[in-house]
C-alpha cells in the first residue's frame, strides 16, 4: 500500500510516486475524513490519464467523481460536501450528504447493508457479473449529487449501475468506456465485503 497523503500536491513525495508508477493497477478504497483525499484524487488522475487499471471503492468512487469534475468538466473547485462547505450548489458539490441522513445524530445513520444495483446493458460491469441485477453491501453517508450526473455522462463518465430500492435513484457504479480506458471503474458499494480467497468479487 501507499500512503495517499504522500501523493498530494502539497507533499508530492517522489519515492511514493515512483512506487505507484510501478503498479499494474490502482485500488483507491473507502475511508473517512480529509486525510489523504487530495492524494487519492491525484492518483486517480494519473490512472485515468496513463490508462492504468483503476478501481475506486466508496470514497474511492467519490474521489473519481471529484477528479473528473475538476479536470474534464473544468469545475476546479469541485469537491465533496463531506470536506468543504463553501461549494456552489449543484455545480461544485459533486458529492453530497444523503438527503434522508441526520447530520446531528451520527450513530445509526449510515446507509448500510445489501442493496440491489441494476447494471446497464452493454457495460463492462454487467459483463463481469453476468447479470443485470446484483446485491452488494454498503456503508456510507455521502453520495454522488444526482444534479451533476448528466454533465458527467455527457463528458464520458457513465453511471452504469443505479439503485432503485425506493430511497431515490442512486449512482452505484461508474465506468469509462473501454475504448477510452481499459479498466476505470468505481463502485459506491464495497465489493471487498463479498470477496474471499480464491473467489474475488467480479469487480
Amino acid at each position: 500500500w501507499i500512503d495517499a497523503s504522500d501523493l498530494a500536491p502539497d507533499r508530492n513525495v517522489t519515492e511514493s510516486w515512483d512506487r505507484l508508477k510501478k503498479c499494474d493497477g490502482i485500488v483507491v478504497p473507502g475511508g473517512f475524513g480529509t486525510r489523504g483525499v487530495e492524494g487519492k484524487i491525484a492518483s486517480i488522475q494519473y490512472a485515468r490519464e496513463c490508462k492504468i487499471p483503476f478501481l475506486g471503492i466508496c470514497l474511492g468512487m467519490q474521489a473519481a467523481i471529484i477528479e473528473y469534475s475538476r479536470h474534464i468538466l473544468g469545475r476546479t473547485k469541485a469537491h465533496s460536501a463531506e470536506f468543504s462547505s463553501d461549494l456552489a450548489k449543484d455545480v461544485d458539490d459533486v458529492v453530497i450528504f444523503m438527503p434522508e441522513g441526520d447530520r446531528d445524530r451520527m450513530g445509526g445513520t449510515m446507509r448500510l447493508g445489501a442493496r440491489e444495483t441494476v447494471l446497464k446493458e452493454g457495460s463492462m460491469s454487467r459483463r463481469m457479473y453476468g447479470s443485470d441485477r446484483v446485491m452488494e453491501r454498503h456503508r456510507h453517508r455521502y453520495e454522488v449529487n444526482p444534479k451533476v450526473v448528466r454533465a458527467l455522462e455527457e463528458a464520458g463518465l457513465i453511471f452504469v449501475g443505479k439503485n432503485t430500492d425506493g430511497s431515490g435513484e442512486r449512482m452505484e457504479v461508474v465506468e469509462l468506456d473501454q475504448e477510452t480506458h481499459p479498466y476505470f471503474v468505481g463502485s459506491q458499494f464495497h465489493p471487498e465485503f463479498t470477496s474471499r480467497p480464491g473467489s474475488p468479487n467480479p469487480l
